[in-house]
């Protein structure tokens, strides 16, 4: 049952939690906790709130959505987070799944995306965007399929897709495989079409399952 299940909300924009409150609610589900900040988040889930799913903006004053995702993914594993963004920066959203994430949605979706978003976490355990292929869903939840993807990898591909899975830009990266941009731009391009994946956040995703880099 809907009902049932309880979401958290963190966000310091009062009009737009307040709003995204209303929606989640209308679209049947209870709402346990309405916060501005980390600080808050811990304050009341230390209180035994507890919530299913706790959808966390990335960029909030005191304690941001990078550290709370962590502590709760080391205090609280079983609350799963859906990171909230303004905007497709592939940057945060990569540290916000090391972090712990199941996923993430833009405030500027449709209601219809938080509705499935949410739907996904509970029957999935996690949320695919647009940017994230069918064929790396299946790799994400066969480890036998993605680790034979694994295999037609060669060692500079690795060790780029290594690189790629941390917060460096693709000029660092070059710099540090004392590359030139252009070839970095080849090994991505090879492992886009090799793993059928669209995105730096898929590539990222796809290291995380096949435990090629450590999430925290």
């Amino acid at each position: 049952m809907k009902e049932n299940i309880k979401i958290g909300l963190a966000d310091d924009h009062v009009l737009l939690r307040s709003g995204l409150a209303v929606l989640i609610r209308n679209l049947g589900y209870s709402v346990v906790l309405e916060c501005s900040n980390g600080r808050e988040v811990k304050a009341n889930i230390d209180k035994g709130n507890l919530p299913d799913i706790m959808l966390m903006d990335i960029n909030m004053p005191e304690l941001d959505g990078f550290e709370t995702t962590l502590w709760l993914k080391e205090n609280h594993p079983s609350v799963k987070v859906l990171a909230l963004s303004m905007y497709n920066d592939e940057l945060a959203i990569i540290r916000m799944l090391k972090n712990g994430a199941k996923g993430y949605i833009l405030k500027e979706g449709d209601p219809r995306d938080l509705q499935y978003a949410i739907t996904s976490v509970l029957q999935k355990g996690f949320h695919y965007t647009e940017l994230v292929t069918g064929s790396l869903i299946h790799a994400m939840n066969e480890d036998e399929e993605g680790l034979q993807a694994g295999a037609r990898i060669n060692p500079k591909e690795l060790e780029f897709l290594k690189l790629a899975s941390t917060e460096m830009t693709y000029k660092q990266i070059a710099d540090q495989m004392s590359l030139s941009p252009r070839t970095i731009d080849g090994y991505r391009e090879s492992l886009f079409e090799k793993l059928n994946i669209k995105s730096r956040v898929g590539l990222v995703l796809y290291a995380i399952r096949n435990r090629i880099v450590q999430v925290k």
